[in-house]
């Protein structure tokens, strides 16, 4: 196709005075409108801080040998903060902070001849407020919840006999434990991706494998209220999760390293299928790299802006470049997930029925941009960058980061115009030439980066500039 001889004359022009002219040859793909009713935006981050436990009461004085007051009650429930606003719906794949400390024990009552010393406080209650999530009070599905609070307050020493001695206090609680990071993978435990690896990823330096939860609605596919204007094209999904960074080297050097994404390790039949009749097609296996060594040189496929490297090192949280769409479907699956449909991730990029211009747009028709909210038009170095560098300013809706710039990444559906109606969690199956890409890279123009707009790909074409990013069921 000519638009793959004009990448490979720009990748030569980057050398040289041709550079600036690298998007002005590509045609724009007219998206097609979409969109109403999308569901209520939620947040995706946990409680925060903990309540302390609730103070006991003192120790009543006695004659002889009185008992002492019974400890205080629990910390109540943690309160709201400025985090996520309008959130009722549970939020998946995110840790509690620390629970709350045990509260202090009573003093015993002094007694005349030896009294009874105090009993402790109960521990304190669940945590309260943070930077988290507001208007959440439901439970928190599939998060780990942080250590448990401290043990119930010593028994206060008896008192000395004869003319009231003082009696001890009792012993203090110990703290909360501290709270785990990472998401929970399709099956409930950590995707095999992240089992073993350090949480590198975003500003908060969390799981790189974080799933956020995105709430289901109707929305306009490829429409944006500003340069997309048509509504022809209405779609529904249902909930789903869609993962918070792009797959990284990290990720991917595991997936490598068990061997797999090859002619011999392929998926299953039928892995990785999100809606009847997507999963993988054991006729595919012959697009996978013969051998893991095959599959390492494919990654390195640009010497200048590969993020592949064959030993671990200072990319290990860039994504993962030079991927064709079988392999990235083969890692996805893998992980216990699979690629997101057209559908579903334009949703996710467009804050449902916000239909935002860029993921990152508020109000919706906001058409700024700059190097604080994206990696594209090679943002100084011209080189992709950590995965959630842009982290939080240029975060979608519902909490995924670079849902626009550093690399394109691949979607379920083959390429097709106009979009197939109608659509109510829908892909595009039917056999064609090209698969469906989003997103915009760090070499492209902001025009690129918009929500609503779409491109396509060759499905063996592993460039520089395309990397996956996964989509998940359920946690």
């Amino acid at each position: 196709m000519w638009k793959y001889s004009v990448r490979w004359f720009l990748s030569l022009a980057a050398a040289g005075l041709l550079a600036g002219c690298y998007n002005l040859t590509l045609t724009q793909y007219a998206g097609d409108g979409g969109g109403q009713d999308a569901g209520a935006s939620s947040g995706n981050t946990g409680f925060g801080g903990t309540g302390g436990g609730g103070t006991t009461s003192s120790g009543g004085a006695a004659s002889t040998g009185g008992i002492s007051g019974v400890g205080g009650t629990t910390g109540g429930l943690g309160g709201s903060d400025a985090g996520v606003r309008d959130a009722p719906v549970a939020q998946p794949d995110v840790a509690l902070g620390g629970t709350g400390g045990g509260g202090t024990t009573s003093s015993g009552g002094a007694a005349s001849t030896g009294g009874i010393s105090g009993v402790g406080g109960t521990t304190g209650g669940l945590g309260g407020s943070d930077a988290g999530v507001r208007d959440a009070p439901s439970a928190q599905p599939d998060v780990a919840l942080g250590g448990p609070g401290g043990s119930t307050g010593g028994i206060g020493g008896g008192g000395t006999p004869s003319a009231g001695g003082s009696e001890t206090t009792g012993g203090t609680t110990g703290s909360g434990g501290a709270s785990s990071s990472g998401g929970t993978s399709l099956y409930g435990g950590t995707p095999a991706s992240c089992s073993g690896l350090t949480a590198t990823c975003g500003p908060s330096k969390e799981s790189c494998c974080t799933s956020l939860l995105v709430p289901g609605g109707t929305f306009y596919r490829s429409y944006d209220g500003v340069d997309f204007t048509d509504k022809s094209y209405p779609a529904t999904v249902s909930d789903f999760y869609l993962d918070k960074y792009e797959i990284t080297v990290g990720r991917f050097r595991q997936f490598v390293n068990q061997g797999m994404g090859t002619q011999t390790s392929p998926p299953s039949a039928g892995a990785g299928a999100g809606i009847p009749g997507s999963g993988w097609d054991s006729t595919w296996k012959t697009n996978l790299a013969a051998t893991t060594a095959a599959l390492t040189t494919n990654l390195k496929c640009s010497a200048g802006y590969q993020t592949w490297t064959d030993t671990a090192g200072s990319n290990e949280s860039k994504p993962v470049n030079c991927l064709d769409w079988y392999t990235a479907f083969a890692f996805c699956a893998w992980d216990g997930g699979r690629l997101p449909t057209e559908a579903e991730w334009n949703y996710a990029a467009a804050g449902g029925n916000e239909q935002r211009y860029y993921p990152w747009s508020n109000p919706p028709t906001s058409t700024t941009i700059g190097d604080s909210y994206a990696v594209y038009n090679c943002d100084g170095l011209c080189i992709p960058l950590n995965v959630g560098s842009k982290s939080p300013t240029g975060d979608g809706k519902w909490g995924q980061t670079d849902l626009a710039g550093n690399v394109w990444e691949w979607t379920l559906d083959w390429y097709a115009s106009p979009y197939q109606t109608p659509c109510n969690n829908c892909a595009d199956l039917t056999a064609a030439s090209y698969r469906v890409v989003r997103g915009g890279s760090f070499y492209d123009l902001a025009s690129y980066l918009r929500s609503a707009y779409r491109d396509d790909d060759d499905p063996w074409n592993d460039d520089y500039d395309i990397g996956a990013r996964c989509a998940r069921t359920s946690l």
